[in-house]
């Protein structure tokens, strides 16, 4: 067998996601030939796949090493860089690539999800506006722009980019999801045939379990949009059931983290510690996802001393490098941490941060579930301000319900049983936190906050020492923190109320999840 044969070999293995028996054949290939680079980047890539980064990154070194003009281990290597949050090294390299190539569509769209991830949506929309120039059908491209376009409050923009798609493949499951999601189906009946034409379809069949989800989501939006909960569920409940049954999502480890955390912080005397303070001073805005957090950031960010920063996973990041070793604390690093000059995990934030180039001294952190993080939150970031989100129980777990998540982070999202008792468990650990720094943390009820904008928004900026300005009260004409969450079409809209409560049409289908509910009601 020649070489090329083994290395197609490789590529199958890599195919049907086979990483590990990809990388041992690699090496074996290496031993043989230890100076080709084409190996090298290859090997590299099969550890990406297995989520071995930092070998990724010594593999794709190399092959820069026997050939430093390989472009494609250079952008591999940008992206292996990405997922670290080296995000400096990865612009240099992708900026290194583009002025080789800069008409290489791959090499334009991974500098413009560099610049997402950033949140810096106006350079990803400059590289990918000149990538579709180049290639004014490719649909990855498209798509990306649409979301660009949609993250920076550009509705229009983001539909027509979006109906682009559909005309060139009109059958395109995503994008008939997005679609569905920024477009009301009560006054825009346009949509909806063409959703349910799909579905109706002999070919629906040969349809991928991720295309079907998608218009399964669809159309649970927009049945819920005419007030047809009855279909509403049913479509949900099989974009649910098929997503639950591809993660086999098992709440026990999260248990036990919220356990653990408890544990580790039980005995420890918060206001003991007295930490360095930083220049920056972030808001956290946390609870549980979908509680109105994004409309909290919305409001706090359109003040003129205050950028928003998103949905950040630098907290949860610098804990997990510092702290964790095989999913344990390390409770006495922690303990000398605390106790040391300098401030580790503050320091590495704030490093990160830097990436994004903010102007103003404060900052909002909109990670929902740095809920979990709290404890180091309180340490590590003593000039902090801790904003707790949180709304009717019911209305949270069916808006988690009813919407797709791609993160990781929210696999328990797909079941009624799992999501109701994830929810148990967060109310659990808040209760905790007040036990040990309630005076540290500020309750905003969402329901108040859309009843009473003005008066609830006044508590909020008295809490975070900010002056009143009464023009975040109109935070949707400003667009000027993007949104990149599944709450993009309602944060960019003036407050509506039309959300409370909303588990009513769905209650007679929600039966096991709301039973877990009231158990801690």
């Amino acid at each position: 067998m020649d070489l090329k044969e083994k290395i197609a070999i490789i590529h199958n293995l890599m195919r049907v996601k086979k990483f590990t028996q990809a990388i041992i054949n690699c090496h074996k290939l290496i031993k043989l030939h230890p100076d080709i680079s084409y190996l090298y980047n290859l090997c590299g890539m099969a550890y990406q796949g297995n989520n071995q980064i930092k070998k990724s990154i010594e593999s794709f070194n190399l092959a820069l090493h026997y050939d430093p003009e390989n472009l494609a281990a250079m952008n591999n290597l940008a992206n292996s860089y990405k997922s670290l949050n080296h995000n400096d090294k990865a612009e240099e390299l992708y900026e290194r690539i583009l002025k080789k190539e800069p008409n290489n569509i791959k090499y334009l769209n991974n500098f413009a999800n560099l610049k997402k991830k950033l949140r810096d949506f106006n350079s990803a929309k400059k590289l990918l506006l000149r990538a579709i120039e180049i290639e004014n059908k490719n649909i990855d491209i498209l798509f990306n722009l649409a979301e660009c376009y949609q993250s920076l409050g550009e509705i229009d923009e983001a539909k027509e980019y979006a109906y682009k798609i559909l005309n060139i493949q009109p059958h395109h499951s995503a994008t008939h999801r997005f679609i569905s999601l920024i477009i009301n189906h009560k006054s825009d009946k346009s949509h909806l045939p063409k959703i349910i034409e799909i579905e109706k379809s002999e070919n629906f069949n040969n349809y991928s379990l991720n295309e079907k989800t998608d218009i399964y989501f669809s159309l649970g939006k927009a049945f819920e949009d005419v007030k047809d909960y009855e279909k509403s569920f049913s479509y949900l409940e099989k974009a649910n059931l098929i997503k639950n049954k591809d993660t086999n999502y098992n709440l026990s480890a999260h248990e036990k983290l919220i356990k653990s955390i408890i544990k580790l912080f039980d005995d420890f005397d918060f206001e003991k510690i007295k930490k360095k303070t930083t220049q920056k001073q972030i808001v956290f805005i946390c609870g549980m996802p979908r509680s109105g957090s994004t409309l909290v950031e919305q409001m706090i960010a359109a003040h003129n001393e205050v950028s928003g920063a998103g949905e950040l996973s630098y907290v949860r990041d610098t804990v997990a490098k510092n702290f964790l070793e095989e999913l344990r604390f390390n409770k006495q690093k922690i303990i000398e941490e605390a106790s040391a000059e300098r401030n580790i995990l503050a320091e590495q934030y704030i490093e990160l941060l830097k990436h994004h180039k903010f102007e103003t001294n404060i900052i909002t952190d909109k990670a929902p579930q740095n809920f979990l993080w709290l404890g180091f939150i309180k340490i590590f970031f003593p000039n902090s301000k801790i904003i707790h989100s949180y709304r009717n129980s019911k209305d949270n777990c069916l808006s988690i319900f009813k919407n797709y998540f791609p993160s990781n982070d929210m696999l328990w999202s797909f079941d009624q049983s799992n999501i109701a008792n994830y929810y148990n468990l967060y109310l659990d650990l808040m209760s905790f936190w007040k036990t040990k720094f309630n005076e540290s943390i500020f309750d905003v009820n969402y329901e108040h906050l859309v009843q009473s904008p003005e008066d609830e928004l006044k508590k909020i900026f008295s809490f975070c020492n900010l002056t009143w300005d009464p023009n975040c009260l109109n935070f949707y004409q400003s667009k000027k923190t993007p949104i990149s969450t599944v709450s993009v079409n309602q944060a960019s809209k003036p407050i509506y109320k039309s959300s409370v409560n909303s588990n009513e049409g769905f209650s007679k289908y929600l039966t096991e999840m709301f039973h877990i509910l009231d158990t801690k009601s």
